[in-house]
């Protein structure tokens, strides 16, 4: 017989005092405010451009929307965090005025670049790659502001992050190392915190399949766990393709996600993500389909 449990769970977060309930898996998507993405599609440099995308995204049933101003694909140039700040200044202010009532995420490993992003520019969740081994006073600053906060798996950074991938057991250790930080943020009073296993951040094209298939092991966190699969090299460099046309991968590995658990899928193409969830939803509520 065919196991029909749900291997989603709902979650809720705690976003400026109000709870915010999701019964099936959400959408993030990808604004990038840097003229150097991997994804040359994704970038918006420039007003239109940011409202442009925000308003497709809304149409298409975006949950958040992460905005990010730094590039952390190997190879991409550093950016100050003044430059950082400013970029993003520019996009939150876009975003809030096309999206005001949705749910907005800020990509940044900076803690000062957070705060100003939470404080003035109207981001509610801060979404950090470095899952805080980059500034010192990530941590403090998640608890002060107490804000949702995605902690992802990295080594290193950016620049070296392919050269740290020797795993003694890739999913034991990524466990481990996470499981540390989660501890700390705990006793610090961070109560919502989103896991996420770093796809393509310090691991080799193999590892990523590998940790694609330990997924359901993060389920011990007991967290909404985030993955971001959106058009990367673990699909183009196995297929022999480019980010343009990596559509159709994505979506495979983001139906493999939601089928291991996923809580959150960061995409560069919402509705195709939709899709998904809705498939995805209807092999698992059969009651919610309309005839």
């Amino acid at each position: 017989m065919t196991d029909c449990a749900p291997k989603f769970i709902p979650f809720s977060l705690n976003i400026g005092g109000r709870l915010v309930e999701y019964s099936r898996p959400a959408v993030m998507g990808i604004v990038n405010v840097t003229p150097d993405s991997f994804y040359a599609a994704s970038r918006t440099v420039d007003a239109d451009a940011i409202s442009h995308r925000v308003a497709a995204m809304l149409d298409e049933g975006v949950d958040i929307i992460d905005v990010g101003a730094y590039s952390s694909r190997p190879g991409a140039a550093d950016v100050s965090s003044d430059e950082e700040s400013e970029r993003l200044s520019r996009g939150l202010e876009v975003v809030r005025r096309v999206a005001p009532d949705t749910v907005v995420s800020v990509d940044t490993f900076r803690a000062s670049v957070a705060r100003k992003a939470v404080s003035d520019f109207g981001a509610v969740i801060i979404n950090d790659i470095s899952g805080g081994t980059l500034d010192e006073y990530m941590f403090e600053t998640v608890a002060d502001l107490r804000v949702p906060y995605i902690m992802m798996h990295m080594r290193g950074t950016p620049a070296d992050m392919q050269q740290r991938c020797d795993y003694d057991n890739l999913a034991t250790d990524i466990l481990a190392e996470l499981g540390e930080r989660l501890g700390r943020l705990t006793l610090m009073g961070v109560n919502d915190i989103i896991v996420d296993p770093g796809f393509g951040f310090s691991k080799t094209l193999s590892q990523n399949y590998e940790l694609l298939a330990s997924l359901p092991l993060f389920a011990l966190f007991h967290r909404p766990l985030l993955v971001g699969l959106s058009r990367k090299s673990m699909a183009t460099r196995l297929l022999g393709i480019d980010s343009a046309e990596a559509l159709n991968a994505t979506t495979v590995l983001n139906t493999l996600a939601l089928d291991r658990g996923a809580s959150i899928l960061r995409v560069h193409d919402v509705a195709a993500a939709r899709q998904a969830v809705d498939i995805f939803t209807a092999t698992t509520d059969f009651g919610s389909i309309n005839q």
